[in-house]
C-alpha cells in the first residue's frame, strides 16, 4: 500500500527518492496540476499546436507522465485524468489496430501509436474495472499485431506502417512492445530481434547512430540516446552496440554541460538520455540527474507550472520534464532495468 504523509500528501516514494529535493517535489506537483487543468473533456490534450496536430502522441505522453507519479485510473490525485486518457486512447483504436486520431496525426500516425501502446500496456494491470480492462486488452493486442506487421524488411519502422524505417519511430515501437511484454501480452520474439539488428546496422564505429539505415551522414545525438534506451528495453544491456552507443552519448553530454544538446530537439534528447543513464546505473545517473533537475526547475513557468518543449508546446514539454523528474519514483517498469 502506498504510504502518504498526511501533512504534505507526498507519497513515501517521493520523500525518499534519491536526488529529489523539496523544490523538485513542488515543481512536479505544479506540472502535474498543469496537465490536469488542461486536459479536454474527452480525455485528450489539445491546448497547444502539438496537441492539435498530434493528439494521440501528445495525450499519451501526458498520461504517461501521470502514471510516472504513481497515479492509476482508480487511485491517486490524478486518477480522473488517467481514466480520461484511457478512454480517449481506447476510442482511437481503428479496425487495423492502429491507434490514431481522426486526422491521422498529420499523416504520421506511428509515433502516436507507439506512445499510446506503451501507455495502455502500462496502465492495463492498474485497471480494476473489468469492462474497461477488456477494452484495453483488445486495444493492446491489436496494436501489438499492427506494430509487428508494420515492421520494415530492415527491422525498423517509420511514420506509416510498413513504409520504411527511421530511428525515432523505431524507438517508440520497441518501447511499446516492451511495455506490452511486461504486462503479459504476447509479443512476437522475432520482431524485437529484428529491431535490435536494425539498430546495430545503423551504428557507426564511433558509437553513435545515424538517422536511418542508408541515410548516411554522422551520428545523431538524440537518436543515439534513444537507441541506448531501446536496446536496454530489449534486454541488450551488455551488447557491444549498446556499450559503444552509451559511451558516445555519455561523452557528448560530458563535453557539453549546457541544456541544449539536441539541435532543436533538446527535450526529446533528454527524455531518452535520462532513461539511458538511469538504466545504466548510479555512475551515470548521479552525475547526470542533479544538473538536469536544476536546469528543468529553472525552465519551468512559475505562473502555470508548465514547460514549453522544443517549440512543440507546453503539454509536450511538461510531459517530458515530468517523466525525467519522476524516474527515481520507479513506478513504470518500462523505464526500469
Amino acid at each position: 500500500m502506498l504510504l502518504v504523509d498526511p501533512a504534505t500528501q507526498l507519497s513515501a516514494a517521493e520523500v525518499v527518492a534519491k536526488h529529489i529535493t523539496p523544490e523538485t517535489l513542488k515543481a512536479v506537483r505544479d506540472g502535474l496540476d498543469y496537465l490536469a487543468r488542461t486536459q479536454s473533456n474527452d480525455g485528450a490534450w489539445r491546448e497547444s499546436s502539438g496537441g492539435q496536430a498530434y493528439p494521440v502522441a501528445i495525450s499519451s505522453l501526458a498520461a504517461t507522465a501521470l502514471l510516472a507519479g504513481g497515479n492509476t485510473p482508480t487511485r491517486g490525485r490524478y486518477a480522473p485524468q488517467v481514466k480520461g486518457a484511457v478512454e480517449f486512447l481506447v476510442n482511437c483504436r481503428t479496425p487495423s489496430g492502429l491507434i490514431t486520431g481522426a486526422g491521422q496525426e498529420m499523416g504520421r500516425p506511428m509515433h502516436g501509436h507507439g506512445f499510446a501502446l506503451m501507455f495502455l500496456a502500462s496502465v492495463y494491470g492498474m485497471e480494476t474495472k473489468e469492462s474497461r480492462r477488456q477494452q484495453i486488452k483488445e486495444t493492446v493486442e491489436a496494436a501489438v499485431m499492427l506494430t509487428a506487421q508494420g515492421q520494415s524488411g530492415a527491422g525498423g519502422w517509420t511514420y506509416i506502417p510498413g513504409s520504411g524505417d527511421e530511428g525515432s519511430v523505431t524507438v517508440t515501437q520497441v518501447q511499446g512492445l516492451r511495455a506490452a511484454h511486461n504486462s503479459g501480452f504476447n509479443v512476437p520474439r522475432g520482431t524485437i530481434e529484428e529491431a535490435v539488428r536494425y539498430i546495430e546496422r545503423c551504428s557507426l564505429p564511433q558509437g553513435g547512430i545515424v538517422y536511418s539505415l542508408g541515410s548516411g551522414g554522422g551520428p545523431r545525438l538524440p537518436i543515439s540516446a534513444a537507441a541506448v534506451a531501446t536496446l536496454y528495453n530489449a534486454g541488450e544491456y551488455d551488447a557491444p552496440v549498446a556499450e559503444n552507443c552509451l559511451d558516445y552519448v555519455w561523452q557528448q553530454f560530458k563535453n557539453n554541460d549546457n541544456w541544449s544538446k539536441g539541435g532543436g530537439h533538446d527535450y526529446y534528447c533528454h527524455l531518452y538520455a535520462a532513461q539511458a543513464f538511469y538504466m545504466a546505473g548510479d555512475e551515470y545517473w548521479d552525475e547526470y540527474f542533479p544538473s538536469t533537475r536544476d536546469q528543468l526547475l529553472k525552465q519551468q513557468d512559475k505562473q502555470d507550472g508548465s514547460w514549453n518543449g522544443d517549440g512543440i508546446g507546453k503539454t509536450y514539454g511538461t510531459a517530458i520534464a515530468l517523466i525525467i523528474l519522476q524516474l527515481p519514483y520507479k513506478y513504470l517498469p518500462v523505464y526500469q532495468r
